[in-house]
């Protein structure tokens, strides 16, 4: 049996089925971890410093102005999943309205920012970067506001990293996770 295509169509059914891909090498990988790390809109935790900080407004945020870029920048590290074929059908995902980016600028430089998917109301984060220092911390603060504003009720990290425990993130069981998604994804938010 022929393997569906990878494109915006499957991601979009596999999101809404609280499934996700990462590339590894020429293949791509599947993934519905239990349990699931999600950060919570409403009780967001923005540590001192950084809220200092976001209040200066060190950068200017937009939103979904340097998709390949921010794409691009993600993908450079030692180890990624962010393959070829991954930012083709997340390219597609953006151009249909469902992936977008938060970009952190000084001047004209592009020094941070992060992309994800929103369906209904909800965000599913996939990677960020930083150039500057908190550049990628001051876009996360910025979506969750954006969030927030617009009715979304989930915010989807996937796995848990050191750096998003510190903003309040929980770990929920896979069940708990597709109520939540199910319930998001009956809403009509725009990003």
């Amino acid at each position: 049996m022929k393997e569906p295509e990878f494109n915006a169509e499957l991601l979009l059914r596999a999101y809404s089925s609280g499934i996700f891909p990462m590339g590894e090498d020429d293949q791509i990988s599947w993934y519905s971890p239990d349990p699931r790390f999600v950060i919570d809109l409403k009780n967001f935790h923005i540590p001192k410093r950084l809220a200092r900080t976001y209040r200066q407004q060190p950068f200017e945020l937009r939103v979904d102005t340097a998709w390949s870029d921010v794409l691009r920048l993600c993908a450079q590290r030692e180890s990624t999943w962010i393959t070829d074929e991954i930012i083709r059908a997340y390219t597609e995902l953006h151009e249909l309205g469902f992936a977008h980016t938060v970009e952190a600028f000084q001047g004209d430089k592009l020094v941070g920012g992060l992309y994800g998917v929103s369906i209904g109301g909800a965000f599913m984060g996939e990677s960020m970067f930083h150039l500057a220092t908190d550049a990628s911390k001051i876009c996360l603060v910025y979506l969750v506001e954006r969030l927030n504003a617009r009715g979304f009720i989930l915010l989807d990290s996937q796995f848990a990293t050191e750096h998003l425990i510190k903003f309040g993130g929980v770990l929920i069981t896979r069940k708990k996770y597709l109520a939540v998604l199910s319930q998001a994804l009956k809403l009509d938010c725009r990003f």
